[in-house]
């Protein structure tokens, strides 16, 4: 999840009600290849561990509550240009039809934070944002994509109960498939839906990736976890566009992280004053949020800090070319956006340097720092990089140069 808001999206709709009581499956049966379903969690606990996972749980899969919210939110539009989360409709809350035979679901998280990240991390974060030459990229961007990461260590975990059990139906799934991730993580009591839509953890705030196993085996669910949000806004009061709505509803077309990477064409006027020098995704709701005080650091080396997204400058990732990017972003999640997004991005945070826009306290540009990124932009005019998209980009430059912004 991420943080970091991902592709998948369930985030962003109204939270479902839990059921009040948690539903009570036989124990596996005894066949001569099982132990007890009890026994037969607590090795999974173990094994995802040993994994790098933070945490397990087993969900239901009846996830009927939560279909109004769902139509409800893509009625709104709130999907953006994501259409593909029309497409599946409802087959995303209903675990049975995208896998059949699937009768409930093995949840997981496992945290991002880097492993040397220091203490006062937040208010880190909020100094770079302050900064109008600095690049803010997502934390949970900085390192390998999360993807390759979690489906690979949520197989072995599959691949390890297959060991125990014997053969069974399964599938794994990490923000890669249509899946209401959150809604049943909270159902499986990893954590319950924050204001700002993510999982929330008394243990882990919200910087972790959620992942799923679908299985045709009969486990215990575990309890769910009730929400400790109480009467704290500080996601909402701080999110940039305004684009939390309501309690646990987003309307993406606001959102900068949909906007860095899901949206695919000119990023509107409006909102781009509002982007400040975020380049990809946004942690503002939570750095904002009191529980990440209890973020807790990864034991996998995949989400370290790569070297070219250490304390990155904009006219140093400006000066890429096509070639550059793919070389340095190989393995990152950043790599799907594709070298135009990315350049498009760079082009709104340049403007904002220029102009002031983004942040209530960013410190002022200096006189060079501003004469050479103006430079960088009228020379990316006259010759562009090998690879530019002329036709999303160029917009984006011009708007930033502009004296008087419309």
């Amino acid at each position: 999840m991420v943080g970091a808001l991902c592709s998948c999206y369930d985030q962003h709709m109204p939270h479902a009600s839990a059921p009040s009581a948690v539903p009570q499956h036989p124990p596996i049966p005894e066949d001569g290849r099982v132990l007890n379903g009890p026994e037969v969690l607590a090795r999974l606990r173990q094994w995802a561990t040993e994994l790098g996972f933070s945490q397990i749980g087993v969900a239901d899969v009846d996830l009927s509550s939560a279909e109004p919210g769902l139509l409800a939110w893509l009625s709104r539009g709130f999907h953006g240009e994501m259409h593909y989360m029309a497409q599946h409709g409802l087959k995303r809350a209903r675990p049975a039809e995208l896998v059949p035979g699937t009768v409930c679901v093995i949840t997981a998280r496992m945290d991002y934070l880097p492993s040397q990240t220091p203490d006062g991390w937040q208010a880190l974060e909020w100094d770079r944002l302050a900064l109008p030459e600095a690049a803010a990229v997502s934390v949970y961007a900085r390192g390998r994509d999360y993807h390759k990461v979690l489906r690979a260590r949520l197989q072995k975990l599959a691949d390890r109960l297959a060991e125990l059990l014997g053969p069974f139906g399964h599938r794994v799934f990490t923000d890669s498939a249509p899946v209401l991730e959150v809604e049943l993580a909270s159902r499986s009591g990893l954590g319950w839906r924050g204001k700002h839509t993510l999982l929330l953890s008394r243990q882990a705030g919200s910087t972790f990736f959620l992942g799923e196993i679908y299985v045709d085996l009969r486990l215990p669910l575990t309890e769910p976890e009730s929400s400790h949000c109480g009467s704290c806004s500080a996601c909402m009061d701080l999110c940039p566009t305004q684009a939390i709505v309501g309690e646990r509803q987003v309307d993406a077309r606001r959102c900068i992280s949909y906007l860095t990477i899901e949206h695919p064409g000119e990023i509107p006027l409006d909102l781009r004053p509002l982007m400040g020098n975020r380049i990809y995704g946004c942690d503002d709701c939570q750095l904002a949020c009191p529980w990440n005080k209890f973020a807790t650091r990864a034991v996998v080396a995949d989400f370290d800090v790569r070297p070219a997204l250490a304390q990155p400058d904009l006219l140093h990732l400006w000066a890429w070319d096509e070639a550059t990017f793919l070389r340095l972003t190989e393995g990152s999640p950043i790599r799907r956006i594709g070298f135009g997004r990315w350049q498009r991005n760079l082009a709104v945070a340049m403007g904002n340097a220029l102009h002031g826009d983004g942040a209530a306290s960013s410190k002022p540009l200096q006189p060079a720092t501003r004469q050479a990124i103006e430079q960088a932009l009228q020379q990316w005019l006259i010759q562009p990089p090998a690879g530019a998209d002329l036709a999303l980009v160029t917009p984006h430059v011009q708007w930033a140069l502009a004296p008087q912004r419309t």
